[in-house]
This record gives structure tokens, sequence and C-alpha cells, in this order.
């Protein structure tokens, strides 16, 4: 079984509050983080699964179930499905303050993290579990490429399995998960535009272009967008605004994020397909900015910064006192940053700068930029 890196932070995190929730797409571990905190932590434990018509019946008077159980740490997974019983959890630990006493597991939906929000402000602290990153599976860089970081897809006995899984997954998503979620849009739609930011792999959003090739409005194009992205398929990258007087390009960059499964969705089932698919190089930017976003420590800003004259970098990250950092991201053995990189570290002041390529070898461009291996990534996380 993997260790997951979130572990430590939610056993942590239930010694300083009453509720920790943990988030993320289907499929991602949460049940299976949970049961691992659920043998390791010192105290009893109630773990209960609202997908078991049993565990969900015990919950029809949900005050006298959990009072009865005020003692112990309560788990309670896929709490999507009984979101009116956030104001009980509320109502409890406000007659008896105590850390620890709930873990909730749930698949995001907007309606569900706004319930949580408002009822359970000051008490909750939310972890969001991402698929593996490199250090969990200790840098099988290619495998988890291909693949994604979901666990039954990176663990899959061969590619074609794990292909095959992710094909189920992606079916199971669109015609169960988003209608559990509340969510009533016919799955062929959504399908399509999937389909559609697949070949778009961090390019700029532009509403208007999609919704004329999908014949529907750019605002429902935009409502599509903001589902993948609640339940943490795609990633919006937003621009670095600075008061230089620069005119900067203001649409966000999307991706998605599970190289997995954009894989799925383009038809690549191995290295040989990726190599020789047009894709390759998006698909390796939105891989490395992936496994950088997931390994950073928590609520690290992340951008990305262009120029309508060309100044660019790929990602900008700010670091624990606000500085800027710019990593570009090159799939070539023989990085070489455009002039645009250069400009656009001396148009923010910059300071530090990674060049991050699929080599073995880290190395130095100039005192402040390094071409830096992925196997080395831990050098960029160390100074956010």
């Amino acid at each position: 079984m993997i260790n997951r890196d979130l572990k430590n932070k939610v056993i942590s995190t239930l010694r300083r509050f009453p509720v920790v929730g943990i988030i993320g797409c289907r499929q991602v571990g949460k049940t299976t983080l949970a049961k691992q905190i659920q043998k390791e932590i010192k105290r009893r434990t109630i773990y209960l699964d609202l997908e078991l018509p049993s565990d969900y019946d015990k919950l029809a008077e949900p005050e006298i179930y959990l009072m009865e159980h005020q003692d112990k740490l309560v788990i309670i997974d896929e709490i999507q499905r009984m979101p009116e019983i956030f104001p009980v959890l509320r109502a409890l630990i406000d007659k008896k303050r105590k850390n620890g006493r709930f873990l909730i597991l749930g698949s995001a939906s907007p309606e569900l993290t706004r319930q949580a929000s408002e009822s359970l402000a000051g008490r909750i602290v939310y972890h969001e579990l991402s698929p593996f990153n490199l250090k969990e599976i200790d840098y099988n860089i290619n495998r988890l490429w291909l693949r994604g970081g979901l666990p039954r897809s990176y663990l899959a006995r061969t590619n074609e399995d794990s292909y095959q899984w992710r094909e189920a997954f992606i079916r199971t998503y669109l015609e169960r998960d988003l209608p559990q979620l509340g969510i009533r849009i016919p799955a062929s739609n959504i399908r399509k535009f999937w389909q559609m930011l697949s070949h778009m792999q961090g390019r700029l959003w532009n509403a208007s272009q999609l919704s004329l090739s999908l014949g529907i409005s750019a605002p429902t194009v935009k409502n599509y967008l903001g589902i993948l992205e609640d339940t943490f398929i795609v990633r919006q990258l937003i621009p670095y605004h600075s008061n230089i007087k620069k005119r900067l390009v203001k649409s966000a960059k999307v991706y998605i994020r599970d190289s997995g499964l954009l894989h799925t969705l383009l038809r690549i089932k191995s290295m040989d397909d990726l190599y020789g698919h047009p894709i390759l190089g998006s698909s390796w930017e939105g891989f490395v900015i992936e496994m950088i976003t997931r390994m950073a420590p928590p609520a690290t800003p992340f951008y990305y910064y262009r120029t309508a004259s060309g100044a660019e970098i790929d990602l900008l990250a700010l670091d624990k006192r606000n500085r800027p950092v710019a990593i570009e991201i090159k799939f070539s053995m023989t990085p070489k940053p455009g002039r645009g990189f250069w400009i656009a570290m001396q148009d923010l002041g910059c300071k530090k700068g990674f060049i991050v390529y699929p080599g073995d070898e880290t190395y130095p461009v100039t005192k402040d930029v390094h071409v830096t291996s992925l196997k080395d990534i831990e050098k960029i996380i160390s100074i956010l």
C-alpha cells in the first residue's frame, strides 16, 4: 500500500479542529487514506460509508446516533449523499467543543461545499487529496505520466488494464457520479466538451470558440468548465497581474489535471503513442505543473505570465515572502528558454528561475536559473 503524503497532515489537523474534511475526485483514494488513519490513530473510531444502505440508515436520527459515539472519531464517507447532516454536526460540536470529532470524506459539488462552509465555519479544515505525486511513487516518472495518478490506474497490472480502467472511470463519472452530485446535464454533452478540452491542453480559454464548435451558448460552456473544475478534473491557471506597464494576456489557461485521463480521451495507450502524438509537449507541461502544485505547500499561489509582446513564463509561483519564482517547462533534452522567458523574468524581478525538462541532470544556466530534472522537483518545492 502506498503511503500518502497527506496522511500526517490530516492526523495533525484532527488534533486542532473538531471537523476535518478530505475532498477530491472520485477514486482518488480518500477511503483508503481514511482507513489508514483509522488504523494509525490511538483512539476508538466509527466508520460510516453512506453508499451502504445499512450505514445510511444509522443516521436516520443523526443526533441520537452521533451522541452515542461522541467520545470517538466518527468517519463519514460519501458525505455528499447526506448534506442535511451539516447543521447537526455544528450543533453537536457547539454542545461539546472537542477536536478530532469528525472526519468527513466527499467528492465536491458546489452545493455541498457551500452548505458545509456555511454550517461549519470556524470548525472545519479541508484537505484536498490529489492523485499520486512523484514522491509517493518513488519517482517512476514515465509510468505516472502515461497512466496518471488515480490509484487503480497507476497500480494496474498492465498499461492496457490501466487504459480500460480509465475508460470505465470516465463513463462512470459522466453517467453516475455527476447525477449523484445533483448535476443534470446529458452525459454526451459533457463528454464532447471534455474531449474538446483534451485537444486544447494548456491553451488559453476561449468560451466563444468552444461554444461555436459545440453549437451551444458561451454561458453553457462556462458552466461545463465550472463543473469539471469543481469536481477536480480540470485546472484553470490564471494569469499573473502586476503593476508593470505591460499589456497582459488576461484569459486563463486550462489543463486536464490527471495526465492519464487526458491520454485516455486522446486514445493514447503507450509511451510510443504519446511520443508520436501532437499533444506531447502540452501533456508534459500539464504533468509538470500538476506535480509541482500537488507537492507544494498548501495555498501556494500559482499563475502563468504572458504579455501581448511575447514575454512568457509557463508557471509562476509566489514563495513565502510573496516573491515570484519563474518555472519554464520544456520537453527537450537540450532545453533553451526563449527570449520571452528572460524578458518576463526581468519584468517581474524574479530572483529564482527553473527550466524543468525530462533529463536526469540538474545544472545552472546562470547564477539564478537552473535547468532542473523532474527527479529534482523537491529543489523547487523547497523554496516555495
